[in-house]
């Protein structure tokens, strides 16, 4: 069996390929960028990549195509594979059909904290010894992979995306993957490209709903108004919130500004005592993660106990709050916050520690949604917890940074160029400071730029 996949070194995409390879199928694939982590990764596992797409690259014929969502008509080597009548998918369709049949599938959903919810799942259900497989959108670094088969009689744990499919399924990912339990975590406009309005995604949460059995579970996120409204539409499965609500099923109780400490109480063992979590991750968001994971991975059947103790040995997926090193006692964190609301939450868990020193926010507006401007007037308020705010205006941006730094409250600048900008940063930073780097792309490679910039003027 040979499988070639477009777009292999997207995250979804180069994860479909390692478990391909697991399962000891020929792969191979094409991406219009082949280029570390995912290309190293995917070499690694045997996998042959070949840069650019074109007709040659489905020469020998491969048995099947999975098309990635990225590729669309027009695409050299999209046309090729419909003029010879190879056979095609999609990645959440080979996903449904090839790995998820007879597992007990765990999806989590929702606009922000999606690789961070899932992550900790399967972390959650490692430690209890039970051997999760995953397809998670980043590499949580408790595993070293973005996907892995597990055992096979053990849960499966996606990160199940609203995005759409592919050119030819335009319905969100998530639709295939008919989950046992669903996570949905918060739900806000997004993905201006592809949907009208946040009606439009509250319809394909909808659909995912509708597709979780009435055995199943879903855990859902107190103090979101829009999920409310998608269970509005019809529910027929057993519904579990968790949050900060008095109310809720799985309550969280913050015992630390920063949100690194915290306990986890179920309304229905009201008797058992609060489990205590301390951990190295920080902001309330995260917390509320835990606590969705926490929820999940008990209707798994991993005990609140066991679940909460394994927490302080969580390591964060890469790009989530990492520190990718410091100089001279100043730290550069890499996060990839790219929406207004994922900027805000993020800065403010950074801020709310006593660390000492000024929280520096980096921020580059380059997501499909921010490219719009769909969301521009909630940038300025985005960054009112860092002391200072640096804004990055990519070439492709084809609107004004200007009207969003005259609003800021917080201090700020705009760059145009990247030497620029880390020539500001290194200026400006002193011991104590942290400087938080904010994109969900590859940024220029900023962050090693800019330590080494550290190192040149600090001397180590």
């Amino acid at each position: 069996m040979h499988l070639h996949i477009l777009g292999i070194c997207g995250t979804f995409m180069g994860s479909l390929a390692l478990l391909a390879r697991e399962q000891g199928v020929r792969v191979s694939g094409s991406d219009a960028g082949v280029y570390p982590p995912m290309s190293t990764q995917l070499e690694q596992a045997g996998i042959s990549l070949m840069e650019g797409y074109a007709a040659a690259n489905l020469e020998p014929r491969p048995d099947l195509v999975v098309v990635g969502n990225a590729v669309s008509r027009g695409n050299p080597e999209v046309e090729a594979l419909l003029d010879l009548g190879l056979p095609y998918t999609s990645g959440p369709q080979w996903l449904a059909e090839q790995v998820l049949p007879g597992r007990r599938v765990v999806a989590v959903a929702g606009t922000h904290g999606k690789t961070t919810t899932a992550s900790l799942v399967a972390w959650l259900l490692e430690a209890a010894g039970q051997s999760p497989g995953f397809l998670i959108g980043g590499v949580p670094r408790n595993f070293g992979v973005s996907a892995r088969l597990g055992a096979p009689d053990a849960p499966f744990v996606v990160e199940a995306d609203e995005y759409d499919t592919a050119f030819f399924d335009k319905r969100s990912k998530f639709v295939h993957y008919r989950p046992d339990i669903a996570v949905l975590g918060n739900l806000e406009f997004d993905h201006a490209d592809i949907f009208d309005d946040l009606a439009a995604i509250e319809r394909q949460f909808h659909h995912l709903v509708r597709t979780v059995p009435g055995k199943g579970k879903l855990l859902v996120a107190d103090g979101e108004p829009a999920l409310e409204r998608v269970l509005q539409q019809g529910c027929w499965t057993p519904v579990e919130r968790f949050g900060q609500a008095a109310a809720s099923d799985w309550r969280l109780t913050l015992e630390r500004a920063d949100a690194a400490g915290f306990s986890v109480s179920r309304r229905a063992d009201e008797q058992a005592a609060p489990a205590r979590v301390d951990w190295s991750l920080s902001g309330t968001h995260n917390a509320r993660n835990a606590l969705a994971a926490i929820a999940a991975a008990h209707a798994c059947g991993v005990d609140v106990a066991t679940a909460a103790r394994a927490l302080s040995r969580f390591e964060a997926p890469r790009r989530r709050q990492e520190l990718r090193g410091e100089v001279a006692g100043i730290s550069v964190i890499d996060d990839f916050a790219h929406h207004p609301t994922a900027i805000a939450t993020t800065l403010e868990g950074l801020s709310a520690g006593d660390a000492g020193g000024r929280l520096l926010a980096v921020v580059e507006p380059r997501s499909n949604t921010m490219r719009l401007g769909t969301l521009r007037e909630r940038l300025a308020a985005s960054v009112d917890s860092a002391d200072l705010a640096f804004w990055y205006r990519p070439a492709e941006l084809d609107w004004q940074l200007a009207p969003v730094i005259e609003a800021a409250t917080t201090p700020s600048r705009e760059f145009t160029e990247l030497d620029d900008l880390i020539t500001c940063l290194v200026g400006e930073a002193r011991a104590g400071d942290r400087i938080v780097v904010m994109s969900n792309g590859s940024f220029g490679g900023i962050h090693e730029r800019l330590l080494n910039a550290l190192e040149d003027k600090h001397g180590g």
